[in-house]
């Protein structure tokens, strides 16, 4: 993902446009386009600032989470269900979720899924 141009980067182009630059002269000053200057420019009207938004996180973890108690209900109900068989029993419901979607929520959620207990060490055959 492109990082954003510094804030300190958009007030000199800023700075050169409230001198009486158009933006295209100020953005060739600067060396930036001239989309970006007019776009910084009509978000300092817009907004009072030009600063950058944060990038990335999360956007659609919601989906998932309006549906915690459906998940954690059917979890609860058979505590060795596969995440392909949730994600079959969520279908019945009506609600459609891909396995990653699932495993990320479990992880979120902190909850592990072990399908057995781990077996006794051997006194034959040792692992390591």
């Amino acid at each position: 993902m492109a990082k954003s141009l510094s804030p300190d980067l958009r007030n000199r182009v800023l700075a050169a446009i409230d001198g009486g630059a158009s933006c295209r002269q100020a953005a060739s000053r600067f060396n930036v386009s001239a989309a970006s200057a007019i776009r910084w420019n009509a978000l300092r009207r817009r907004r009072g600032d030009a600063s950058p938004r944060p990038q990335g996180g999360d956007h659609r973890s919601h989906r998932i989470e309006a549906h915690a108690a459906t998940i954690l209900g059917l979890l609860e109900s058979k505590r060795d269900i596969t995440l392909a068989e949730l994600k079959q029993a969520l279908a019945e419901r009506e609600l459609a979720f891909g396995v990653t979607t699932l495993w990320r929520f479990f992880k979120r959620h902190r909850i592990r899924l072990k399908k057995r207990l781990r077996m006794p060490s051997s006194r034959i055959d040792p692992t390591s």
